[in-house]
């Protein structure tokens, strides 16, 4: 079974308890305190492994926790750190907070390892309370909680170039005729229930990566059978190569099969039919051409039909639309490659970047603050609208004002946790000012 969704529950580990004790030795009746830290919660990371391509391990263990970091022990013993736990995930996964939907991190490009939960901190033992006039604190401080939290895995694959089509039109037979992949081929219907990756070599150090992916039907961009998980794998590649049954095997029109699953790539979104897309009209070996007269004429001369070949129709069909076609076999391997050798002139050319989803949500932070108190008021003396507290005093201190992602990431923090509101509520119009600490900045409504 092919999985590329998953819903997964994080938890990292919480910060021992710092100790409370008193140094009891032969010769000292009267110790001071010896507690020791309490250790440091382990944290969740994620890691990709290249040598995964689906997240079915996530359908078996659906939870993943750090370990707690152990108490602080006598005589100023630390104790002992929680152990991190390392998340393996195939490269493009995309993890989105579960309850908001949006997006953590997406584990591509330079992306290889990211920390999505910390451990708590350990608490401090009570020989860091002692003071002149407390020289025995009872007192020890407690391990910061642990954080958890439900995540979304979803796994787009990264691919230069995506194979869409109907089942059975010759996807699979296509990526196995033109690449090292090894897909399952069969003559039924959804023979492919996973996206295969190949990568096919032009000449000496150029290649690029196709994907195929499986047989969409009517009705798959509002859901319908596998189509919506299937469907988003198409946004990462660069170019499409539309396979169609040319010499319609199982009695489809090849036209009609086209217009259809582009018609369920644009519901799906008007940026996948923007792609430059290829048509590789497939099993011309299988053609039987029609040259019997249909009629004749008034000079006694044979009518034959308007299209002779299937490939004639299919041509003056999609070129107009803009469509370069290619008719190939890949039992015979004819016409494959000009096929691969254009859509390699076309990548070429290509000016898409790599398609990298942003972070628009840190749990780790989100809810680290989450128990922090705030305040918003309107500072009549100044005429400002002040926001301050613990909470926001530890978003400044770790984020970056200066930098565009650092201040995106401020203003969704802004909005998240109400503060616009409180603000809008309280009669903030655009150009007034907000004080935060050592920033101000004029407000405006997007």
């Amino acid at each position: 079974m092919f999985a590329d969704r998953a819903r997964i529950i994080l938890r990292s580990g919480k910060g021992g308890d710092g100790h409370v004790s008193f140094r009891r030795e032969k010769y000292v009746p009267d110790g001071g305190p010896d507690g020791g830290d309490g250790g440091r919660g382990g944290d969740v990371i994620l890691k990709v492994d290249l040598g995964l391509n689906t997240l079915i391990d996530f359908k078996h263990k659906r939870k993943y926790s750090a370990t707690d970091g152990q108490q602080g022990g006598k005589r100023n013993c630390r104790g002992k750190d929680g152990e991190d736990i390392i998340i393996k995930v195939p490269q493009g996964t995309v993890v989105k907070d579960a309850e908001t939907g949006k997006v953590i991190v997406d584990m591509s490009g330079s992306t290889t390892e990211y920390t999505i939960l910390t451990g708590g901190r350990g608490g401090l033992g009570n020989q860091h309370y002692a003071t002149s006039t407390m020289q025995a604190p009872k007192y020890a401080q407690p391990g910061k909680p642990a954080k958890e939290m439900e995540a979304v895995l979803e796994l787009k694959l990264i691919a230069d170039v995506g194979l869409v089509g109907f089942p059975s039109v010759g996807k699979s037979s296509l990526l196995a005729r033109i690449s090292n992949a090894k897909p399952e081929i069969a003559d039924y219907h959804f023979t492919t229930i996973k996206p295969n990756l190949g990568v096919v070599k032009i000449g000496e150090g150029s290649s690029y990566v196709v994907a195929d992916i499986p047989g969409l039907i009517e009705g798959a961009a509002e859901g319908l059978g596998l189509g919506h998980q299937f469907l988003r794998h198409i946004e990462r590649n660069k170019v499409l190569i539309h396979v169609i049954d040319a010499a319609s095997v199982e009695g489809r029109d090849p036209i009609e099969d086209f217009h259809m699953i582009n018609n369920e790539l644009k519901k799906y979104g008007d940026e996948v039919l923007e792609l430059p897309m290829v048509v590789a009209a497939n099993k011309i070996d299988v053609i039987v051409e029609d040259n019997e007269p249909i009629d004749i004429d008034e000079n006694g001369e044979f009518i034959y039909p308007e299209f002779k070949s299937p490939i004639d129709r299919i041509k003056s069909e999609l070129e107009p639309l803009g469509y370069k076609i290619f008719p190939i076999s890949t039992v015979t391997g004819e016409g494959i490659k000009e096929l691969i050798n254009y859509v390699w002139e076309l990548l070429q050319k290509s000016d898409k970047e790599d398609v990298i989803f942003e972070q628009e949500y840190n749990p780790d932070i989100q809810l680290e603050y989450i128990e922090e108190p705030y305040e918003v008021y309107f500072d009549d003396e100044r005429e400002v609208y002040v926001v301050e507290g613990p909470r926001i005093e530890k978003m400044l201190g770790y984020t970056n004002l200066e930098s565009e992602k650092g201040f995106v990431f401020f203003q969704n923090f802004m909005r998240d946790n109400g503060i616009l509101d409180e603000l809008e509520n309280l009669g903030i119009q655009d150009g007034d000012t907000v004080r935060i600490y050592g920033f101000a900045f004029d407000y405006y409504k997007n």
